[in-house]
């Protein structure tokens, strides 16, 4: 049985100050905007507010009455007539919910464990038994319902999620995403070799395949148009498949024209791993793709150790990466370089990739692919010292080669909207705020830090993390809250126009 469906939304205007990313170098802030939302929640107008006609008050209140009578208002927190970046407002704004491209809702429960283990260690000693368990649908609520109210918090509205082997459990996974409101895409995970634990392995490629389309039907069948929640196909990675698998599971992606999502090179030993399992074929990467995996819709979580010739195939077949650096660092897989993946063509997104990952925050994922790029341009090699007349820096060893390295705040912002909604398939639907787009927005409020005045030990309340003195432009602002910021900062959060999480 389905979830019951939500209240019919009302149509609402949005005021205060909207900050998006249009491009991955520019930040784009509407200062004194108001945004209308319709029925379907889809952005049908936006425009800029005129006081200079409600008289000496420049009151807001009246501005809305005249010109949007019988719309719901939502004040984001403007600062009309309090002056430039003072008052009310100074630090509250809109900004697009954030797209995780790449997070295991079975592994929540497990966040912040991981100890000293790298990726396939990791996986014997914490994950597996840990997804086993969840053929419990008691327990399998429990964490997930969990896991969606938490990444809702952070401000995640579109969420591409793992669930495990079960049938059951990954159905009931897709149910609370819509009984919650987020945008989800739902993958009932395959592994199907004898390198797998007995209790996680499939029983065969066939069964396996079988019971993904079990759980295609179940999310046909609770959303038909798959308005928020979508199936997506999803092979553990190579070392858990058999190729019969593969092969059975790029059919039916063909068959279904469903997206795709996968791991690939992550660690170095997986790798090592894959040319033993398949050693005639050229790569990791080229795995996947005689196997019909590898197309416009794939989604490929860590590519940390990628070839020039994989990124090569990657960017002809139009698969898209998931970069998830909580995860490459925490369990020491290496450093992602963004860069050379942008550079190529490729479109990257930003993943969670809970539990290797020790945050469900995009936000977190955000600042941490700003400092791993930075750390790659610390260790890129410098220049060797130069000697007789002509001399000249190699390019790739000149100070401009290795600042490119570095990620700058919006390109980290672009990765976690516009680039994860690129990747899953939902560019031009969510990650900004231009007309014709769907409402998933979070309201940021930077300014309810009490900044050494609040009640708490030493002076300092809980309102949040991040204090503002009155001086930052836009720029610093977002810059602040991307480096400091936390869930404290999210007040509220819609998708498709409808109220998912307020921070009470």
């Amino acid at each position: 049985m389905p979830p019951p469906s939500p209240p019919k939304l009302k149509r609402t205007l949005y005021t205060g100050t909207f900050v998006s990313t249009p491009t991955p170098s520019s930040l784009e802030v509407l200062e004194d905007y108001a945004i209308a939302v319709d029925e379907e929640g889809v952005l049908s107008e936006r425009v800029q507010i005129d006081l200079s006609e409600e008289g000496s008050e420049r009151d807001l209140e009246k501005w809305v009455k005249k010109n949007w009578d019988g719309w719901e208002w939502v004040d984001g927190g403007m600062g009309v007539g309090k002056g430039k970046g003072k008052g009310k407002g100074r630090g509250r704004w809109w900004f697009p919910g954030f797209v995780d491209t790449h997070i295991h809702a079975s592994q929540y429960l497990n966040v912040g464990i991981f100890g000293k283990t790298t990726l396939l260690d990791w996986l014997n000693t914490y994950t597996f038994p840990l997804e086993s368990s969840l053929s419990s649908l008691t327990k399998a609520r429990r964490v997930y319902s969990a896991c969606v109210s938490r990444t809702l918090s952070h401000g995640t509205t579109t969420a591409s999620y793992y669930a495990t082997k079960h049938v059951a459990s990954t159905n009931l996974l897709a149910d609370i995403c819509l009984e919650k409101g987020q945008r989800a895409f739902i993958g009932r995970v395959c592994m199907d070799n004898d390198l797998n634990p007995d209790h996680l392995r499939d029983e065969s490629p066939e069964q396996a395949v079988q019971d993904t389309k079990a759980t295609i039907a179940h999310i046909d069948s609770v959303d038909p148009s798959h308005a928020l929640v979508t199936p997506i196909i999803t092979p553990r990675f190579v070392p858990s498949c058999s190729s019969s698998l593969l092969s059975g599971l790029g059919a039916l992606a063909k068959e279904t024209d469903l997206p795709i999502q996968t791991h690939l090179s992550e660690n170095t030993n997986e790798i090592a791993l894959v040319r033993r399992l398949f050693p005639s074929h050229d790569s990791y990467s080229h795995v996947y793709d005689t196997h019909g995996l590898l197309t416009p819709k794939t989604v490929l979580a860590h590519c940390v150790h990628l070839s020039p010739e994989e990124r090569t195939l990657l960017k002809k077949r139009g698969s898209s990466v998931s970069h998830c650096p909580v995860s490459n660092t925490s369990i020491s897989s290496g450093l992602c370089p963004v860069r050379q993946l942008l550079d190529d063509g490729i479109d990257v997104g930003l993943g969670t990739d809970v539990s290797g990952g020790y945050s469900a925050s995009i936000l977190v994922a955000a600042r941490e692919a700003a400092m791993v790029s930075r750390t790659l341009a610390a260790v890129a090699p410098e220049a060797p010292p130069l000697s007789g007349a002509g001399s000249e820096v190699l390019p790739e060893h000149s100070t401009n080669a290795r600042d490119r390295k570095k990620l700058s705040v919006e390109e980290c912002l672009h990765l976690a909207t516009r680039g994860g909604a690129k990747c899953l398939g939902l560019e031009g639907k969510v990650g900004g705020f231009e007309v014709g787009m769907q409402w998933d927005a979070q309201l940021v409020a930077l300014d309810d830090a009490d900044g050494g005045d609040g009640d708490g030990p030493g002076g300092v309340g809980d309102e949040g993390p991040v204090e503002l003195w009155g001086e930052e432009t836009w720029g610093d602002k977002v810059a602040k809250w991307m480096f400091c910021g936390d869930d404290r900062c999210t007040k509220r959060v819609f998708v498709r126009g409808r109220l998912v999480h307020e921070r009470r």
